[in-house]
């Protein structure tokens, strides 16, 4: 059934768990409040936005991030290189960038082949 707060019926609430069939920021969020019922939506943002914002500063200033059973995020570089215009042929020069990369960890990826959450929360069959 659709939970009420996750509008237009993009997913549900099971009782424990919530199901998105796309998740946003804002989707994060509210899953976050429905699921802790004591913080309200704007605890549940600004706990959101403020992890968010801490891996992203980790990112940026080039630390490595590990969720044990999640993954990890790194930042990979990609060394420069000769393009081409698609219009023109003419060469043109790439400059070197850093990207972030995300391996998942085993836990979810066993856990995304096998579609279920018992996986990652230690259940097993």
């Amino acid at each position: 059934m659709p939970h009420p707060s996750l509008g237009l019926g993009r997913g549900f609430f099971d009782g424990t768990s919530i199901f998105l069939f796309d998740m946003t920021r804002s989707d994060l969020v509210e899953a976050l409040a429905a699921r802790f019922e004591q913080l309200t939506h704007r605890d549940a943002e600004f706990a959101v936005k403020t992890v968010l914002d801490a891996m992203s500063e980790a990112l940026v200033k080039g630390h490595r991030i590990e969720i044990r059973g999640f993954g990890s995020f790194t930042i990979n570089r990609r060394p420069p290189r000769v393009g081409r215009n698609p219009r023109s042929g003419e060469s043109v020069q790439i400059p070197e960038k850093r990207v972030p990369h995300f391996k998942p960890g085993k836990a979810l990826r066993e856990a995304v082949d096998q579609g279920s959450l018992d996986v990652l929360h230690g259940k097993s069959d």
